[in-house]
C-alpha cells in the first residue's frame, strides 16, 4: 500500500504530497490560500450577484477535501443551496484525513470535515444547504448530466501526472454538463490545457495567481 506524506505548508494549513503521481494536493505556499483563491473568490463568489437559490457544484479531484469543506462555508455564509458532486478515484484514507489540520485552521468542527471522507458513493448533507456526494469514478467514465452545473472546481493532479484527463474530450464532456453563463476554474494555465478548453468550447482568461504561482484560468460556458 502506498503511504502519503502529510506537509505544513506556508499559511499554517497541511496538505500531501501522493506518492502516486509524485506531486502535492495543494501548493506548498498555503493550501487554505491556494483553494480561496481559485476556487472560492474567482469561481464560487462569481455567482452571488446572479441570485440563485440552489447551486449545482461539480469538482473533478475532490482529494483532501478542503474544496468541499470550503464551498460549505461559502454555502452558510451566503445563505444558497449547494449541491456538490465530486470525483475522486483516488480517495485518501481515513487516517490522512484525521491529521489534517483544515477544522482548527477555519475553527469548524472536526467531525463534520471528516463527514467528507466517509461513505464513498452516497449522498449526505452537512447541513440543510448543503447536499454531497463524493464518487471513485474516473472523470473518463463518469456519466455527467446535461446543463445542470453552475461551478466546476477542476483540481486534479498536474497535466504531467495525469495527462489523460486534460484532454479536449474531457471538457467537452463538462462543457455540456454546464449550464449557460456558468464558470469553470483550474490552478493549470499550461499552454495544452487553455488549447483543450477553447477546443471545448470555453471562453478563458488567464488571473493573477495566488502567492507561489504567477497566473491560473478561469473559463466561461457562454
Amino acid at each position: 500500500m502506498i503511504k502519503n506524506r502529510l506537509l505544513l505548508t506556508d499559511d499554517g494549513s497541511h496538505t500531501i504530497f501522493s506518492e502516486k503521481f509524485g506531486e502535492n494536493y495543494h501548493s506548498g505556499f498555503g493550501a487554505i490560500q491556494e483553494s480561496k483563491h481559485i476556487f472560492i473568490d474567482a469561481g464560487l463568489n462569481t455567482v452571488i450577484d446572479k441570485n440563485l437559490t440552489d447551486l449545482r457544484i461539480l469538482e473533478v479531484g475532490s482529494g483532501t477535501g478542503l474544496n468541499m469543506l470550503l464551498a460549505y462555508l461559502w454555502s452558510e455564509e451566503n445563505n444558497i443551496s449547494v449541491t456538490y458532486y465530486g470525483l475522486e478515484p483516488f480517495p485518501i484514507c481515513k487516517n490522512e484525513a484525521l491529521l489534517l489540520n483544515y477544522p482548527n485552521q477555519l475553527g469548524i468542527d472536526k467531525n463534520l470535515f471528516l463527514d467528507i471522507h466517509n461513505d464513498i458513493g452516497n449522498s449526505k448533507k452537512l447541513s440543510g444547504k448543503f447536499l454531497f456526494q463524493v464518487n471513485s469514478d474516473l472523470i473518463e467514465d463518469a456519466n455527467l448530466p446535461d446543463s445542470y452545473y453552475n461551478v466546476v472546481f477542476f483540481d486534479a493532479f498536474s497535466p504531467d501526472a495525469q495527462p489523460e484527463v486534460w484532454t479536449p474530450d474531457i471538457f467537452i464532456n463538462i462543457y455540456k454538463s454546464m449550464v449557460a453563463d456558468s464558470v469553470l476554474t483550474t490552478y493549470s494555465c499550461k499552454g495544452i490545457v487553455k488549447r483543450a478548453l477553447k477546443e471545448a468550447g470555453f471562453r478563458i482568461e488567464k488571473l493573477p495567481g495566488p502567492p507561489g504561482k504567477r497566473e491560473f484560468l478561469r473559463a466561461w460556458k457562454l
